[in-house]
């Protein structure tokens, strides 16, 4: 087969009403806007972490300061941790 041939034989053969009735109906949908993302999603999903890390220290100073009876920033020090961690595993 030629190159004119294969052409010719895979392009449909659609009546030339067909092709007026397909315009018509795309005439006739209206024009819809593309949305873009105003925040792309990684920045996004850096914000949620932002503020679900602030939370959970805020968090952990109302509880450590407010309801319990130290400083709320002594929440945010390692040695702090390591005391709770060593009444957890038993060495104090």
């Amino acid at each position: 087969m030629t190159n004119d041939l294969k052409s010719n034989s895979l392009k449909p053969n659609v009546p030339q009403e067909e092709k007026e009735k397909r315009t018509a109906r795309y005439s006739e949908r209206p024009i819809r806007f593309h949305s873009f993302r105003l925040f792309p999603i990684w920045l996004r999903l850096l914000i949620v972490f932002i503020l679900l890390f602030l939370a959970i220290c805020f968090g952990v100073m109302i509880g450590y300061g407010v309801i319990g009876d130290g400083k709320p920033l002594d929440a945010l020090k390692w040695g702090t941790w390591q005391h709770i961690l060593d009444i957890i595993n038993g060495k104090e």
